[in-house]
């Protein structure tokens, strides 16, 4: 069914209004080669570079392709597109977007060009763009695409006054784009602004009070203070056992609707987490199965391991059970005895984040029964040499009760749509 959304815009703020203006020509900037735009989550910095390249792009050029890209394409339709077509609907443009195509066809007067939207979630993702020849590229979360995507975007712009759009939220201060963009700013010709929420005045300071108590250590000083820090230490150094350990029961609804999230492993863990929704909005983490075939000398079958899952659920016929999509064999044995099984979302980078966000929030709790899970807050650990090479990695090891949660935050507590996206 087709949402009917309702905009509501503001006014532009300085920066915002810098962003749009840039590029013209009575600006003292116009002869730059592009705009970097990074900092704070919700800071305004898409809706404003998305709609400068347009009416960049569309007084310009006429009859010429263009770039957009996110991690995605479908992130960059929720991130962007969502907005931007009735921004450019309301300005007087004619749009006819392409959805099987990934196309955006944009008319005004006598003019016409093509933005061809792209994903560069991975290094494979340099193929996709090979071949065009673009007037001009924006690139939305920069920070989270391969270098090898954006090098080879950026080459394909090689008509006569193309220009580049980049925009992020901070990453660690090794990262590539950090190093070689804006760090190198001035010789590559390129306008650099850093972004706050105070540059959105579309929000209240009651959303940007709830935003700034979501994050904590290496997640605030990234998304609330937009800086390039180091992720390091203690990765969830916002879990507190006195807020988010619980004893005795939980207060659950008469007929709760209970999940299963599991970690399955071989010679490592096997883990099972037992979930419920309280009455009060909380997710309840009740209780844990942990088996390491490793540290008990004897691994198990897949079928052991779906008859420990029955014995422990104890009767409880759970809603879904989670599990990581690598365990191809265990889903296969599950399906098999009538488990509606989901497979996980894995994204490390992203369910990290969104874990931190819930529990910064106060809307996950565990039992102090899951001993392994609590064992494992204080022991998860970024790994020091991945950062120096500029990446984002735990180390793996003590994280499989962890896994397990992570799957269930980012299968089931969050929506289908993307939920409470921490990265806008």
């Amino acid at each position: 069914m087709k949402r009917n959304r309702v905009f509501r815009f503001k006014p532009f703020s300085p920066k915002q209004l810098h962003v749009l203006n840039w590029w013209m020509p009575e600006s003292r900037y116009s002869d730059r080669n592009g705009i970097i735009a990074d900092g704070a989550i919700r800071s305004g910095k898409t809706l404003s570079m998305s709609l400068s390249f347009v009416i960049w792009a569309m007084t310009t050029f006429d009859g010429h392709d263009l770039i957009m890209a996110g991690k995605t394409v479908g992130s960059f339709r929720r991130n962007v597109l969502d907005t931007l077509l009735p921004m450019l609907g309301s300005r007087g443009y004619t749009v006819n977007y392409r959805r099987t195509d990934n196309l955006m066809i944009v008319s005004r007067g006598k003019a016409t060009n093509y933005f061809y939207i792209f994903g560069g979630k991975d290094e494979a993702s340099q193929d996709l763009i090979q071949g065009l020849t673009a007037a001009g590229a924006f690139f939305d979360e920069v920070a989270l695409m391969p270098e090898s995507f954006v090098n080879q975007a950026t080459a394909r712009c090689s008509v006569d006054g193309s220009k580049w759009w980049f925009n992020c939220n901070p990453a660690g201060p090794y990262h590539w784009f950090k190093q070689n963009w804006i760090d190198k700013r001035k010789q590559k010709e390129l306008v650099y602004l850093h972004f706050t929420m105070d540059d959105n005045l579309s929000l209240s300071e009651k959303i940007k009070s709830r935003f700034r108590s979501q994050y904590s250590g290496v997640f605030f000083k990234r998304y609330i203070l937009g800086m390039w820090v180091m992720a390091e230490g203690v990765i969830y150094d916002m879990f507190d056992p006195e807020a988010h350990v619980f004893h005795g029961g939980a207060p659950l609804p008469e007929i709760p609707q209970y999940y299963v999230s599991c970690d399955y492993g071989t010679q490592n863990a096997t883990v099972y987490l037992l979930w419920a929704k309280g009455t009060d909005g909380i997710w309840y983490c009740l209780r844990e199965y942990y088996y390491s075939g490793r540290d008990e000398s004897q691994q198990k079958t897949d079928s052991e391991y779906a008859d420990d899952l029955a014995h422990w659920l104890g009767g409880i016929n759970p809603a879904k059970v989670v599990v990581d999509p690598a365990a191809a064999s265990f889903i296969a044995e599950l399906k098999n005895r009538r488990y509606a099984v989901k497979k996980a979302k894995n994204d490390v980078l992203d369910g990290i984040r969104y874990v931190s966000s819930l529990l910064s929030d106060n809307k996950i709790r565990i039992s102090d029964t899951c001993v392994n899970l609590i064992r494992e807050f204080a022991s998860y650990v970024w790994d020091e040499k991945a950062a120096d090479r500029g990446e984002d990695k735990p180390v793996k090891q003590f994280d499989h009760a962890l896994d397990a949660l992570r799957y269930h935050c980012m299968t089931i507590i969050r929506r289908p749509n993307g939920g409470m996206s921490i990265l806008k």
